[in-house]
């Protein structure tokens, strides 16, 4: 049944909201997937038995992991300050971290604090950077890579 509003316009009656689950307007997913957990998982396993055989120097290991943590806090302060609306991290800044090593603890703050997890651009940049990362250490592992830490006396 149509009914006129005040200004003689149609308006709504006994309008509905629709089922939060459907339609083009609803929120996103708060389900989260496993692929950047079994990434990192699977790229500690390789880490750790790559250093283990020593293919790899602990360093790199241990660099890895202190990327990571600085990667995780500097979502976490961008997303602080984007809440209270103050000077954001450039997102440029964000990807090199990743790039440099600190993807981990990037997939890790899109998982657990859902920060940049949205932005398409930023998501497909971020899996670019986690690509050139882990093309890099792959190489490293291989034998011209093997070669290169001999001769810099890593190993």
């Amino acid at each position: 049944m149509r009914i006129k509003g005040k200004q003689g316009r149609e308006c709504a009656n006994q309008a509905r909201f629709i089922d939060e689950r459907k339609g083009p307007l609803s929120k996103p997913s708060k389900r989260r997937s496993p692929l950047g957990l079994l990434l990192i998982l699977g790229f500690s396993v390789l880490i750790g038995i790559a250093s283990f055989q020593q293919m790899l120097p602990y360093q790199i290991a241990a660099f890895y992991l202190i990327a990571s943590g600085f990667t995780f806090i500097a979502y976490g302060l961008d997303k602080s300050a984007a809440r209270k609306g103050n000077w954001r991290t450039k997102e440029s800044t964000l990807q090199l971290m990743a790039l440099i090593g600190g993807w981990p603890g990037a997939l890790l703050a899109q998982i657990w604090l859902r920060h940049k997890s949205q932005k398409i651009r930023f998501r497909v940049t971020l899996w670019l950077m986690i690509a050139l990362n882990n093309s890099v250490l792959l190489w490293l592992l291989s034998s011209k890579g093997q070669t290169l830490l001999h001769q810099v006396k890593w190993l």
